[in-house]
């Protein structure tokens, strides 16, 4: 039986509904309001064509829906099952607990930011942290900007503005986000000058790139991709003693931020801060958020002159980081200081874990959990990601998710849209959530979540 268009519902019927007025604290009421009126709307519309129009409930339940997908475009937690232990669309490296404690203690009231208690005047927000990276990388001196890409722009900027800076043509990288190292050089007002070839570059190609007008031989991390075979390289050393030898500063994009041996861990060596600054380099720059495990920011340490150059730079306001991040980083930092508790960072926590701990994790779950689909746990392979160590692949554990009726990438977006989301990989037929990536406090929302595809 048709409804006259005066008996929809009225607005106030929903917005003061528990389960939609939930939405108002999460969302906005504006947005929450905005989104009933643009339902009622269409129904309005529809009646008028003659249709029928829907009961209250089966309204209700179009704006839940549209009011939970509002929300899931909000910053949300999410459990990820990709295997990515640095996972660049997931925020990279999760804090350790004490990071977040020293960001939470600190960023709740006033801090000595920029004041010297001792003096009683105006102090650097850099000295805290700058000491912790004195020790940790053997460096003269650091600074910290708030990522990588802005430490680059700094060093380029304030060192060879209208001058030239020669790379070998195998590391003018791009990387995720379409950040591309040609670019950021022309940004910064330098003139690239490639050398070698893409696959090799020798000593000597760096000598012909030299002219009077060059400013610094810089080398930058190959990121997420690695040249095989024929290839020809200049080690660390050789091109710092070269650029020492010209009369200009060498400088290193090393990128994924290592500072203890990677090969620790079963993984291939990776160079490290201090062993770069080691070989001679005047300057290397890091992300805080790969390798290091602590929150996004541009680290660079090197020689004290250049570090304080680089802070008379008026670039430098547009770039630095605020008292939460370095609250985190320092945090951090002091986990590496006392290596007995590196593993409360929680990439090393994930790179420690036997595949017996995830199997016994993969049962319990699949044995604790009902649902119409089929749960079995299954061999894996992690990564690193993030740009980081990109051929490396660590065994893992997970648990493999099919239906006979459901597609994987059906299954896949039933568990994205949960509360919270689960992101699982697809392989062959069945949707994989590896372990690894899965932090045990996560285990019991996650059985839930794969418990609600009972219910689809």
């Amino acid at each position: 039986m048709e409804t006259p268009q005066r008996d929809i519902p009225p607005v106030h019927r929903f917005t003061t509904d528990p389960a939609v007025a939930a939405y108002d604290a999460l969302i906005g009421r504006a947005n929450v309001r905005s989104r009933i009126q643009a339902i009622l709307e269409e129904a309005r519309t529809s009646a008028g064509s003659g249709n029928r129009i829907p009961t209250f409930e089966a309204l209700r339940s179009a704006m839940l829906a549209q009011l939970a997908a509002s929300q899931l475009s909000d910053l949300v937690s999410v459990i990820n099952g990709t295997g990515v232990l640095l996972h660049t669309n997931f925020g990279r490296a999760p804090l350790a607990a004490s990071a977040l404690a020293n960001a939470s203690e600190l960023g709740a009231g006033y801090t000595n930011l920029e004041y010297d208690l001792e003096q009683g005047k105006r102090g650097s927000r850099y000295e805290r942290v700058g000491m912790q990276l004195r020790e940790l990388s053997g460096a003269q001196a650091a600074l910290v900007v708030n990522n990588c890409a802005a430490a680059i722009l700094l060093v380029l900027d304030t060192f060879a503005h209208g001058r030239e800076v020669v790379v070998s043509r195998g590391q003018l990288i791009e990387i995720g986000g379409g950040f591309r190292l040609p670019d950021v050089l022309r940004k910064s007002g330098a003139k690239l000058v490639e050398v070698g070839s893409t696959n090799k570059t020798y000593p000597h190609d760096y000598r012909n790139g030299w002219s009077a007008a060059t400013a610094m031989f810089m080398r930058s991390h190959p990121s997420n991709y690695r040249i095989e075979g024929f290839t020809a390289d200049v080690d660390s050393k050789t091109v710092a003693a070269l650029a020492n030898e010209m009369g200009v500063i060498s400088f290193e994009d090393l990128g994924s931020g290592a500072f203890v041996n990677f090969e620790d861990f079963g993984l291939p060596h990776e160079p490290t801060v201090a062993e770069e600054i080691a070989a001679g380099f005047d300057l290397v720059a890091v992300s805080g958020d790969k390798l290091l495990g602590g929150p996004q920011c541009g680290i660079i340490c090197g020689n004290a002159d250049l570090v304080e150059t680089m802070k008379r730079n008026p670039l430098l306001r547009a770039l630095r980081v605020d008292k939460l991040t370095l609250a985190a980083l320092s945090a951090t930092l002091r986990l590496y200081l006392e290596p007995n508790r590196l593993h409360e960072i929680p990439l090393f926590a994930m790179l420690q874990t036997s595949t017996t701990e995830l199997r016994e994790r993969a049962v319990a779950l699949c044995d604790a959990t009902r649902a119409a689909v089929h749960l079995e746990p299954c061999d894996t392979e992690a990564t690193t990601g993030g740009g980081t160590l990109p051929l490396a692949r660590i065994p893992s554990v997970g648990i493999a998710v099919s239906a006979a009726t459901h597609k994987p990438d059906q299954i896949a977006e039933r568990l994205r849209k949960h509360v919270p989301p689960v992101v699982g990989r697809v392989e062959e037929t069945a949707l994989v959530i590896d372990l690894r990536t899965v932090l045990p406090k996560e285990d019991r929302a996650l059985a839930h979540a794969l418990g609600s595809l009972s219910s689809e």
